[in-house]
Order: structure tokens, then C-alpha cells, then sequence
């Protein structure tokens, strides 16, 4: 795993602020490149071509939160300005999660980049972060960065832990990216989507844009992201999170049993989260979301032409640059999809 985590650690530090992806476009480009893989790029999403493009479809957000520039020395949320907010309903566990932990930002380095080409522009440490009730987001103050012009993304400054059987990082979602990329090296043919603007809603719209341009079809398409939960002892006794649905649709894919069967026969420890949510309403006796997920709006909006399905990664300090998972779950994710689309 060595080469994988490699990979993980090298795109760890290339910034990608919901809304200014670009230069981590550019970056994954020359990485699948490199390897002899067809990429071409269309608004919001990049897409990687193996030898046999119809054997697979894999997607993957790049975008990771951050704060972007919006005056003299004002620094707002990236993905919860208005501009970005367009889809976003609120009916996200994400979103009701963001706005109850805006002190775990203080004194958090940043980085501010020119949005397209990447060039760095200096660094920064926050020193308050609060919730602004009229203009409904997260709004920051940072030392170090008040020559910047309104617009400018600004970067957690992060980088990959390993402690104990655990690795950290701001994983949401550069995690499933560097599992792509590694697939590809291991023998992986097909079709692979790198979306923009998952963090504010927008992302499903560019990927259904790619299916209709070419007037495609699937039943196949498999989403990798993380799954946020609260405590470390959730995700001590699960390797992977699968859904029957979420808040959006119900996924009727081939592929969640296929990935089913496999943990099974691998001994790879899972649940279904949207069970799992269920069966915690139940218990608490009060109702929330199921969760959004890019997947279930593309169903949705194709009235189901568009099918799939969804492989997580359990995580704990979700949307932070401490979030969290275990070594062993990113080689069981790794194992089911060898399983799926590598034939030995």
C-alpha cells in the first residue's frame, strides 16, 4: 500500500476549495496522464478513460471545503456562500453538521492559491470563526492574509497522519480520488469521474451533463466518498458503509448486493447507513435526514435512467483536517473494487 498512500499524501497538499478546483484539475490530469490514461476535462468534471471505458464507472468529488475572500479582509465559508448555495436545501446531515462546530477552526493554518493556475499567495492562522445568523454562514477572521482581492480561495494547510492503525487528514473526499488513481495502476479499465462542487450541492449536475452530452446510460455507476460518524468506537466495528437509499432515492443497482456478497466472503465488516439512521431515530424518538448524496440526486433528477450505487469510507472529525478513519477500512474499500473490476 506503500504507492497508494504515496499518492494520498501528494494530493493532501494540493488545494481544492469548493468552487476553485482547477488547479487540482490540473494536477490529477498530469497524475493519469503519467500513467497512460485518456483524460479529458469538461465544466465540473474531469474525466479518466481507460482501455475499455464501458467496464466501469467511478466517481469521485475533489472539492474540499475552505474559505474564500469575499472583502477587505472578510473570509467567509467557501461552499455556504451564495453563489454555491443554489443546491443546497439544508436537508443534508452535512450541512446541519457544519454549523455547530465553527471553534474547531481557530487557530487552524491556511493557505491562500490563485484560482486558476495554483500559485500560492501566503499563509495565514484563523483567529475566530462564528456563525452570522443574516448572512447565514461561517465567517472567519485570519492574520497574515489581508492584501487578498474578494474571490480568492483560501486552503487548509494539511497533510496526512499516520498514528497507531489510523491515518488523518482533511479525507473528504482527496481519499477516494488517491483510491481511483491507485486503481488505474493496479489494472482498473474503465470510466472514472472526478466532480467539482460536491460540497455545495452541484456536483450530480455536471456528471449528469457528461451522461447526457454523450447520451449514456447506467445502472453501474459506483460514488466513493466518506460517511461522517461521531465517535471513534463507531467505526472501530465497521470497514465499509453501503445505502439502500438516501434522502433523495431509492439506489437499485446490481452492484449493492455484488459489493455485499463480497464483504461477506472477505470478512469485510459492514452496514447499510441509511438503516443505520433509521434505526437511531428510532431510538432517539425524533426524526432527521437520510442524507444527501450526489448519487441520489442524479437518480432522482433521470427519474431513475440514470442508477448506482455507494461505497464509503467511515470517518469521525468529518469536514475537518483531523478526519479520521482506519487503515483497514481503505484496503477493504480497495478489495471490493479489485474484486469488481480487476480479473486476475
Amino acid at each position: 500500500m506503500t504507492q497508494f498512500y504515496d499518492i494520498l499524501k501528494q494530493l493532501i497538499r494540493v488545494p481544492s476549495v469548493v468552487g476553485a478546483e482547477h488547479p487540482f484539475f490540473m494536477f490529477l490530469k498530469r497524475e493519469l496522464e503519467e500513467i497512460g490514461i485518456n483524460v479529458e476535462h469538461y465544466d465540473g468534471v474531469l474525466v479518466a478513460k481507460g482501455d475499455e471505458p464501458e467496464s466501469g464507472y467511478i466517481s469521485a468529488h475533489v472539492d474540499r471545503h475552505g474559505l474564500v475572500c469575499t472583502g477587505h479582509n472578510e473570509f467567509q465559508y467557501a461552499a455556504f456562500i451564495a453563489k454555491n448555495m443554489a443546491d443546497l436545501t439544508g436537508n443534508s446531515n452535512s450541512e446541519q453538521l457544519l454549523y455547530n462546530f465553527s471553534s474547531r477552526f481557530v487557530n487552524e493554518k491556511v493557505q491562500a492559491y490563485e484560482p486558476w493556475s495554483g500559485a500560492y499567495l501566503g499563509i495565514g492562522v484563523i483567529k475566530d470563526a462564528y456563525l452570522c445568523s443574516r448572512r447565514n454562514n461561517i465567517i472567519f477572521k485570519v492574520d497574515g492574509l489581508e492584501y487578498l482581492l474578494p474571490g480568492t480561495p483560501i486552503a487548509f494547510v494539511d497533510k496526512l497522519v499516520h498514528k497507531d492503525n489510523l491515518i488523518s487528514a482533511q479525507l473528504d473526499n482527496v481519499i477516494s480520488v488517491a483510491i481511483i488513481i491507485y486503481m488505474y495502476q493496479l489494472g482498473y479499465k474503465g470510466t472514472a469521474f472526478f466532480t467539482a462542487s460536491e460540497e455545495a450541492g452541484k456536483s450530480w449536475r455536471f456528471l449528469l451533463e457528461w451522461f447526457r452530452r454523450f447520451n449514456i446510460t447506467t445502472k453501474e455507476l459506483l460514488v466513493l466518498d466518506t460517511s461522517p460518524y461521531k465517535h471513534l468506537n463507531d467505526i472501530n466495528s465497521l470497514d465499509i458503509v453501503l445505502r439502500n437509499r438516501d434522502e433523495n432515492a431509492v439506489f437499485k443497482s446490481p452492484l449493492k448486493n455484488q459489493m455485499k456478497n463480497i464483504a461477506i466472503k472477505e470478512n469485510i465488516k459492514y452496514h447499510f447507513k441509511d438503516a443505520y439512521l433509521k434505526n437511531k431515530m428510532m431510538q432517539e424518538n425524533k426524526k432527521s435526514s437520510l442524507g444527501v448524496t450526489e448519487l441520489g440526486r442524479l437518480i432522482h433528477a433521470t427519474k431513475g435512467e440514470i442508477q448506482g450505487a455507494t461505497l464509503q469510507i467511515p470517518t469521525i472529525g468529518y469536514h475537518t483536517i483531523e478526519e479520521t478513519t482506519s487503515i483497514r477500512s481503505v484496503e477493504s474499500i480497495i478489495t471490493i473494487l479489485k474484486n469488481i473490476y480487476i480479473q486476475e
